[in-house]
């Protein structure tokens, strides 16, 4: 078989935008995985030549798959998580991984924001009630919280932690949080143990990585230090928060309310989740905006095409 000219790329999910799609296509030769009939058919038929491989944060990159391209030097990503990628492995390989970083801090930020008000001051609730004729008909629309001045707890204080922050400053909010180790550079509380910024917070916010290292960190005793006036928003990843103490915190009131974009099992959402007026749930959208999507896609496409002009990705991923 005759090489082509091109690096060849192995793509697991098309880029979102046509015109990067075929600016990508320009530069390589690509193998359109999620178009493939057999897809392990077609793996093996390029298994040789493929050096660089197109992933996303969400889509299941494993070493199984990593170990049958012997010719692979670097995966690159869309998306800031990498949860879903078996980054060690790579790197174990001599591989470069890349992802998105930065680029999205705002928008899901934004979005996290976004659910603590949908969530505390009922809107999701209020549409449905003006949607269903129940405003001067029904029973009086009830009461919601308040969120200025309000105590917010942050789990995982990094890029988008900060830019949460930024955003509960315009609302006068006291911000406390948790990480690993205490930050120097921020005048933010910190709480060494999560159970004590949970039984301080008002509102708590999961923004920390996922993967082995968090799964169930938010547990029950997480949520019941929060408590029946506490409500957690979680732009993270859905593996973080046990569902199973979460539907039965929320069940039993020992739990305010919950504002949730990502699950543990995405795209299935636990049915009693569903029926709780209580609870926002949203399609884990929070980094889906034109703009936002659209630098994410045109990184992930800089990533390639620096990696094949000099060997080197420009967002690596540290050394895990």
């Amino acid at each position: 078989m005759t090489r082509p000219a091109h690096p060849t790329v192995l793509q697991l999910l098309p880029l979102p935008f046509p015109q990067l799609q075929s600016a990508l296509e320009e530069s390589f030769d690509v193998v359109r995985l999620w178009e493939a009939a057999n897809r392990q058919e077609t793996i093996n038929q390029v298994a040789d030549r493929v050096t660089l491989l197109l992933t996303s944060a969400t889509t299941p990159t494993r070493a199984d798959l990593i170990d049958q391209l012997p010719a692979l030097r670097a995966i690159c990503s869309q998306g800031v998580g990498f949860d879903a990628i078996d980054v060690a492995h790579a790197q174990a390989r001599g591989i470069q991984v890349s992802n998105t970083p930065d680029v999205l801090n705002d928008c899901v930020a934004d979005l996290a924001f976004g659910l603590l008000l949908t969530s505390a001051r009922r809107i999701a609730q209020g549409d449905n009630y003006v949607r269903t004729n129940q405003w001067g008909s029904g029973p009086a629309f009830p009461l919601g919280s308040s969120v200025h001045h309000k105590k917010l707890g942050i789990v995982g204080l990094g890029r988008i932690g900060s830019a949460i922050a930024q955003r509960a400053a315009g609302f006068n909010m006291h911000v406390g949080y948790h990480n690993r180790t205490q930050r120097p550079d921020t005048a933010h509380t910190y709480f060494g143990t999560l159970a004590e910024l949970a039984e301080w917070s008002d509102f708590l916010v999961v923004a920390t990585v996922g993967g082995a290292s968090t799964r169930h960190l938010i547990n029950e005793t997480i949520l019941d230090a929060l408590g029946p006036k506490g409500i957690i928003v979680n732009i993270s990843r859905g593996s973080v928060i046990d569902e199973t103490a979460l539907v039965q915190c929320l069940q039993q009131g020992r739990l305010g309310g919950a504002a949730l974009d990502v699950f543990d099992n995405e795209p299935t959402v636990p049915d009693a989740l569903k029926s709780m007026e209580n609870v926002v749930l949203l399609p884990h959208i929070a980094s889906a905006t034109t703009e936002t999507r659209l630098a994410m896609a045109n990184l992930v496409l800089e990533n390639a095409c620096a990696f094949a002009q000099n060997g080197k990705v420009i967002t690596p991923i540290p050394p895990q």
